[in-house]
């Protein structure tokens, strides 16, 4: 066990004997970790970690401190500042300041609110988030809202006060499951606790984490990671459930676990985790869909009829060569390339010279999705965030990649503030943006395609697949 700070030799992976980018950025600070540097009693890595999320999540909250002052109502704060947050303007937008329940069949609600164009999840934690709200506010009376034109609503009193409320409320959520994603990855390799880091303090974190409610399903992604390391596939399934439930994506985990347990011929597990998915989606589904199956379907319709959007190579090349993509085109393209790309993984990962972690196949999959889907918003970044952190725990790689997705975070705002516009209308910067984004993707999917593909010995930032898990373990308790 582990002994005195200054008494014990440091143990485990250190980042700056390992990691060439942290090293040479050590030497501004007496250079790398010595063999017998000492561990403080309590400051654990774990705990470093933690902290260095909650400065991250807490620096990305005052970044979003201009658009909270004037309650998003300023293009100018919005654009420039670059603190745009679909969460003010949902709050009264989707009837959330009645309280109305998102999936109600009541006429009268259906005909003053859009359904909200989100997974149930989403929609679930946004209708709690408001009765918080209302709550902390002392929930004020709603007959006069009732009685207001749904566009009347931001001007009444106290609205605005409460669309402050519900955003923090959101944001504290946001936090907690942002240190919940840490302490996930963290123990999903135990042995390697410092490749977190580049989870913890990423930029990417600060500006995208309050635009959406893209963190619930980057939890559940963190804990399908863990509970597949730990051995269990039910428990994989059930958290990939949640996930899809939430956002989409997760489901396309279950390909990674598909090739994973084809090269170990174990189809019980894949069945397992198949299951638990497909039973937890169904149940969290279900109230929503009983309440009201048409409202139910809005988001698979909304994105099924959606056009090229913000962010993909589908607005790109529609804009750039001035042509007009048809959805039924882009849907047809999207669908076919994503599916030879899942091809492409699905031989990588059987003909990799190691076995892959889910991590691995799941960025590889996920970005596969993200390169041909019909809108990138600046959020998205998050989907990828912990699947890259455990795939490719390099800092140089990951200060290559997050800075092309910062990139195109700063031209995304300054494009829809009409900064970027090009006398005649076109905005050849915001393209360029939208193809630096995508190389950065394609960067990291390059690199993670290689280590797998190698003929070298297998890659040292990844467990050795001959060594169990209960070894693992013991090695891991050993060196706390």
């Amino acid at each position: 066990m582990g002994s005195r700070a200054g008494s014990s030799k440091v143990v485990g992976v250190q980042p700056t004997r390992e990691d060439p980018a942290i090293a040479a950025l050590s030497e501004s600070v007496g250079g790398p970790a010595g063999r017998y540097g000492g561990r403080h009693p309590w400051w654990t890595p774990l705990r470093v970690l933690l902290l260095i999320t909650a400065i991250t999540f807490a620096a990305g909250m005052v970044q979003k401190s201009g658009c909270f002052k004037e309650t998003w109502s300023g293009n100018e704060s919005r654009y420039v500042q670059m603190c745009y947050s679909d969460l003010p303007y949902l709050y009264t937008g989707r009837g959330f300041a009645e309280l109305a329940w998102p999936y109600s069949d009541d006429e009268q609600t259906r005909a003053r609110y859009d359904v909200m164009e989100y997974p149930v999840g989403i929609s679930y934690w946004a209708y709690g988030a408001a009765w918080v709200t209302h709550w902390l506010a002392g929930s004020p009376p709603l007959d006069p809202r009732y009685e207001a034109a749904p566009n009347e609503l931001w001007g009444m009193p106290g609205i605005q006060h409460e669309v402050r409320l519900f955003v923090v409320v959101n944001a504290v959520g946001f936090a907690a499951l942002a240190l919940l994603t840490c302490w996930l990855l963290v123990r999903t390799r135990p042995s390697r606790p410092w490749d977190v880091a580049t989870f913890a303090a990423a930029p990417t974190l600060l500006f995208t984490g309050l635009i959406n409610w893209d963190m619930l399903a980057v939890a559940c992604v963190a804990g399908a990671l863990y509970t597949w390391s730990r051995g269990r596939p039910g428990w994989t399934g059930i958290l990939i459930g949640l996930g899809i439930a939430a956002k989409l994506y997760p489901l396309y985990l279950l390909g990674g676990l598909l090739i994973l347990c084809w090269r170990r011929r174990a189809w019980s597990e894949f069945g397992t985790a198949v299951l638990g998915a497909a039973a937890t989606w169904a149940l969290v589904n279900a109230p929503a869909y009983v309440s009201d199956p048409d409202a139910w379907k809005v988001f698979w319709s909304f994105n099924s009829d959606r056009a090229g959007d913000l962010g993909s190579v589908w607005l790109l090349l529609s804009q750039s060569l001035d042509v007009t993509i048809t959805v039924h085109t882009i849907n047809a393209w999207s669908w076919a390339i994503f599916g030879g790309w899942c091809l492409g993984v699905l031989l990588v990962g059987l003909l990799a010279r190691r076995t892959p972690t889910l991590a691995e196949l799941g960025f590889l999959i996920v970005a596969g999705f993200l390169l041909v889907n019909k809108v990138y918003s600046p959020q998205y970044v998050l989907w990828l965030l912990p699947l890259a952190v455990l795939a490719r725990p390099r800092w140089r790689d990951q200060f290559i990649w997050q800075g092309c997705e910062l990139f195109y975070f700063a031209a995304v705002w300054w494009y829809l503030g009409n900064f970027l516009r090009a006398p005649g209308g076109d905005a050849p910067f915001y393209w360029a943006a939208i193809v630096v984004r995508m190389v950065g993707e394609l960067y990291l999917v390059a690199v993670i395609v290689r280590s797998l593909l190698s003929r070298r010995a297998p890659d040292v930032l990844h467990p050795d697949p001959g060594v169990s898990h209960a070894e693992r373990q013991v090695r891991a308790i050993n060196r706390s």
